[in-house]
């Protein structure tokens, strides 16, 4: 049994990782649809799942390969993505556990339909704001704090990381260029966020067994380095598609789950 929780832990961790890595999102996204699909955990325990997974610094990885590509983030733009996310992050959780699972689904559902859409949108209009090198013009403290704030209620409250929803606000809406808004999202998953989140799933008791939680967390690493090396040989305009078909791919997944 021990064994076979490990092995599908680190199932679960690689295809959270893989995508990660590719996306420059934080894996919380994956790990709940995954959690859900490969483990067959409910959805509390999912959402469980991914915020304990996500305190390690899995993302070290997929930043080295990002870094190595040319890539940076102004450290005060992640100073005020981060202190937005904490907020938002511990609210969202503290309000999760009081709404029902089949509330949870789709409002799951929900958040993702709405960051397709953002992306399909908005898309291509953020091209414009870029100089001949891709590098996106300077940003308002209070537009950072924003996104990073939305960024952590969907954390805390759907369980995932929000990194992809980082990336949306900071590409789609705020006209980061799509690598160096993925360099910020792994960035913040560094820096241990979700633990005000994760505990207070730990403390009602959403979450897997440790050989569950230890096969994630090694699956994560080895996914999110093969991820950020295929993401580094993919232009931003595959990478906003890649990351389109991704999101509506889970879309409907977790909308059948929601259903059945």
């Amino acid at each position: 049994m021990i064994v076979h929780d490990l092995f599908a832990g680190i199932a679960t961790g690689l295809a959270g990782g893989l995508t990660a890595g590719l996306l420059g999102v934080s894996p919380g996204g994956g790990l709940v649809v995954f959690s859900v699909l490969l483990l067959g955990a409910g959805q509390h325990v999912a959402q469980g799942i991914s915020l304990v997974a996500q305190v390690p610094p899995t993302s070290l990885t997929g930043i080295r390969r990002y870094w190595q590509s040319g890539n940076r983030t102004p450290l005060r733009w992640i100073a005020l993505l981060t202190v937005g996310f904490v907020a938002g992050g511990a609210a969202g959780a503290l309000a999760a556990n009081h709404v029902a699972e089949p509330a949870l689904r789709w409002t799951y559902v929900a958040y993702l339909v709405v960051l397709d859409a953002m992306l399909i949108l908005r898309g291509g209009r953020d091209e414009a704001k870029h100089d001949d090198k891709g590098t996106a013009r300077d940003i308002s403290w209070p537009a950072l704090l924003v996104v990073g704030l939305l960024a952590g209620l969907s954390s805390g409250f759907l369980g995932i990381g929000g990194g992809l929803a980082t990336v949306v606000g900071l590409s789609a809406v705020l006209g980061m260029p799509q690598h160096q808004a993925q360099m910020a999202s792994l960035v913040m998953s560094l820096i241990p966020t979700t633990i005000p989140s994760a505990w207070i799933y730990w403390s009602e008791g959403s979450l897997a067994s440790w050989p569950v939680l230890a096969g994630v967390i090694v699956g994560l690493l080895a996914g999110t380095d093969l991820g950020a090396r295929a993401a580094n040989r993919i232009d931003r305009a595959r990478l906003r598609s890649a990351m389109i078909v991704f999101v509506t791919l889970m879309t409907v997944y977790m909308t059948f789950k929601a259903l059945w």
